[in-house]
């Protein structure tokens, strides 16, 4: 779980609650009573009114309210839209966290706003399967284990075929997915070519997680940017 989420969920839990302890919220967070105490006292130095102490319990003064969600009729459109593109091109999780993300705003805009979601005129149809087939693209690799691979830093061992018909094994280090219109890439550094490389996941056919590489080795999307705007990455093998 990112941290943006899990504070978003630690005030979630205390706002539901008269008073609850330290490791109460880490089993529901499944993380350390160390982090819950460093996630309080942000929440608190943030402005987060949350009262208690380490031992005792804590509790969110009740007058605290999120703030409201307030859209415009072309924000509700561009969110519509961008929903419905990621039910169309992503993979089932991000599909259903679309799906639940449309119904938590309907379920919040005033009705007039509420009917507007429902009659937004902008959809993102997928390609049909014969269609795909006939391009050519081969059945596309899990973005959800691509996405886990970034979220974690994990190592991903892969059998890759290049657009020239070549086929390799190689460990990847995923650092970040594109989205071009219809199809995705996966920016990467490639420890059989030692540098950073693209690759299109339709050209995947097995991929396993391996384990966490450190922080320390330099990998990361801000370093892929920075090569490609220095060289001419010349797109996905």
């Amino acid at each position: 779980m990112r941290r943006a989420d899990r504070l978003f969920q630690l005030v979630q839990l205390l706002r539901r609650t008269r008073l609850t302890t330290a490791d109460a919220l880490a089993g529901e967070l499944s993380v350390s009573v160390r982090t819950v105490y460093r996630d309080i006292a942000d929440l608190a130095a943030s402005g987060v009114p949350v009262r208690g102490e380490p031992g005792i319990g804590y509790a969110l003064d009740k007058s605290y309210e999120l703030p409201p969600l307030a859209f415009g009729t072309t924000e509700l459109e561009a969110l519509v839209l961008g929903a419905r593109m990621v039910q169309a091109f992503g993979d089932r999780e991000l599909s259903q966290a679309a799906r639940s993300v449309l119904a938590k705003v309907e379920g919040v805009v005033p009705k007039p706003l509420r009917d507007a979601v429902a009659q937004v005129p902008l959809f993102a149809p997928r390609h049909s399967l014969a269609a795909r087939r006939a391009r050519g693209d081969r059945a596309s690799a899990d973005l959800a284990v691509l996405r886990r691979a970034i979220s974690e830093r994990r190592r991903l061992e892969v059998d890759y075929t290049r657009a020239d018909g070549e086929t390799s094994s190689r460990v990847i280090r995923p650092v970040g997915l594109f989205f071009w219109g219809d199809r995705w890439s996966v920016a990467a550094w490639c420890e059989l070519r030692g540098d950073y490389r693209s690759f299109r996941p339709d050209r995947i056919e097995r991929s396993k997680l391996l384990e966490a590489y450190p922080v320390a080795d330099g990998v990361s999307l801000d370093a892929f940017l920075l090569h490609t705007a220095n060289e001419d990455s010349g797109g996905p093998l």
